[in-house]
């Protein structure tokens, strides 16, 4: 019923979930050649704008980075207990174990929750609330997108936080894009599509480098003072299928008892 054109989410999940309602039409193909066929719909409902790559943010003061893990999934083990913070009603968590359900099947997804539920994982409302939280010491850990981080120390460089990238072949490294699709009810579908490819365009991406430290995906935009995406990225996830599991997704998250 919205009177909306372009629907917009920091998630895809959100968008696949119109796209499985039909409330999606398809963006024109030019369109969808801006960007790599990893970050946009293989039916064309939705494109990626701009990437964030999962992290393990940490506390300069109180984590021995030689300590740290190579996949997510040892974050369950005992020496971490109570130390990961989490925030399983935020989208982006929501998206990664979508993608973790895909990739490593429901039972398994199902037990890594249970496991950090088990080890007492505090619970955060946001991304921006647990990088808040290690950068005054009050948990060592958490799981966030990267460029929260990276924003906190730009405000204040005497941060004592830093980003940890897991492997990049481990689902930790799941790179969550920003996408946008064209609503089927739209009276405005040309003019719709002109706005994404603007969004697609070398300013707008830059923009989402320069100021939002995100990663471009089309124009040919570097981001320069972050790791290469492709060397951190992992790179297996049909992103298709973060709509199909977002309902199954976080009946999953309430089961396992992570929300608490």
């Amino acid at each position: 019923r919205s009177p909306a054109d372009v629907f917009i989410s920091q998630s895809p999940g959100a968008v696949g979930f119109l796209a499985e309602q039909d409330l999606l039409a398809t963006v024109d193909a030019e369109v969808l050649e801006l960007v790599d066929p990893e970050f946009a719909a293989a039916d064309g409902s939705w494109v990626g704008l701009s990437g964030r790559v999962r992290v393990l943010v940490y506390n300069t003061d109180l984590v021995d980075p030689d300590d740290l893990p190579s996949s997510v999934l040892d974050l369950v083990d005992d020496e971490f207990a109570g130390q990961v913070a989490v925030a399983p009603t935020n989208g982006s968590f929501q998206d990664f174990v979508t993608a973790m359900r895909g990739e490593l099947g429901e039972e398994e997804t199902l037990a890594w929750l249970e496991g950090m539920a088990d080890n007492g994982s505090p619970v955060y409302a946001n991304n921006t609330a647990i990088v808040e939280a290690v950068g005054r010491g009050e948990v060592p850990m958490g799981l966030v997108n990267h460029y929260y981080n990276v924003r906190a120390l730009v405000e204040d460089p005497s941060t004592p936080s830093e980003n940890h990238h897991f492997d990049a072949t481990d689902i930790g490294s799941l790179t969550i894009v920003t996408a946008a699709g064209i609503l089927a009810s739209s009276s405005q579908p040309e003019q719709a599509a002109q706005l994404i490819e603007f969004l697609l365009s070398e300013p707008a991406q830059r923009y989402f480098v320069e100021e939002t430290q995100e990663y471009a995906l089309a124009a040919g935009v570097d981001s320069p003072d972050l790791p290469p995406l492709d060397a951190l990225a992992v790179g297996t996830v049909d992103l298709d299928a973060l709509g199909g599991g977002l309902e199954g997704t976080r009946e999953l998250i309430r089961q396992s008892g992570i929300e608490r």
